[in-house]
């Protein structure tokens, strides 16, 4: 199974940090996308799609240098070779260029082709949470809809759901209210490219998912633990806080017991 992450953001609310796309910026010595991917890598799932928008040469370089830059590694110049002394993340990464402007749907749009499975996840590259993906895969399956996101309590700016018995019958983008918001970290099935209008200007909260909603296929999965949109440079500074302390729920690989291991 594939995870689809939008990476596109310019993180124009990160004061003088908005040279870097949003995904990139750093928690401890670590990039947030990294820190996404490893939720996902603890679950089993290690194939990912990025979609690329702002700056996306740089979430490349990113990672064709991460290999040898924030790794030991033993170079050797007989053989033409580098041989890794310690464990490293064995991920597979399709890199697609989206364009800088499109839009959220358009930019999913643009890899249909990619998409192989009858389903696959969907997350944004700035939100962070202690969501168990096995959970809301299972979730998913359990309630075949087309679509399953995780939905998050919160007073928020963020799109507002009308949940009933777990399915959405509403969807509306950013209210300002307290109310069950999309945390994003979907579940999708390959028919949602079916309710996505066009490869640039479609934006996947507005029309797709309210549609979805009308149509009664947009499952909602409760998350009641940890999540956190990183929109603005004072969130990344709590982020950064957290993981300071020690104190990142987000990262469920340090924690055994998350998995009742």
């Amino acid at each position: 199974m594939k995870v689809v992450i939008l990476c596109g953001g310019k993180g124009l609310r990160m004061k003088d940090k908005y040279d870097l796309p949003k995904p990139l910026q750093k928690i401890g010595d670590k990039p947030i996308l990294w820190h996404i991917m490893k939720t996902y890598m603890y679950y089993g799932v290690d194939e990912f799609i990025l979609l690329l928008g702002y700056e996306g040469e740089k979430i490349k370089e990113y990672f064709m240098n991460d290999y040898w830059k924030n790794n030991n590694f033993i170079l050797d110049r007989k053989e033409n070779k580098i041989y890794l002394i310690e464990e490293y993340e064995k991920w597979k990464i399709t890199f697609v260029d989206t364009g800088k402007d499109t839009m959220t749907g358009g930019r999913i749009k643009q890899i249909e082709n990619l998409i192989e499975d009858e389903t696959f996840m969907l997350t944004y590259g700035d939100g962070l949470s202690d969501v168990h993906i096995k959970n809301l895969l299972d979730f998913h399956n359990k309630h075949k809809r087309i679509a399953t996101l995780t939905g998050i309590q919160k007073n928020s700016s963020y799109g507002r759901l009308i949940v009933k018995d777990h399915i959405a019958k509403s969807f509306e983008e950013k209210p300002s209210t307290e109310e069950i918001i999309n945390g994003g970290f979907f579940v999708l099935n390959k028919k949602i490219f079916d309710y996505i209008s066009d490869e640039k200007n479609c934006i996947f909260e507005q029309e797709p998912l309210m549609n979805l909603a009308k149509d009664g296929q947009l499952a909602v999965y409760p998350h009641k633990g940890f999540w956190i949109g990183i929109d603005t440079y004072k969130e990344l500074v709590t982020v950064n806080e957290m993981y300071a302390q020690k104190k990142a729920p987000w990262e469920v690989w340090k924690n055994e017991e998350s998995l009742g291991k």
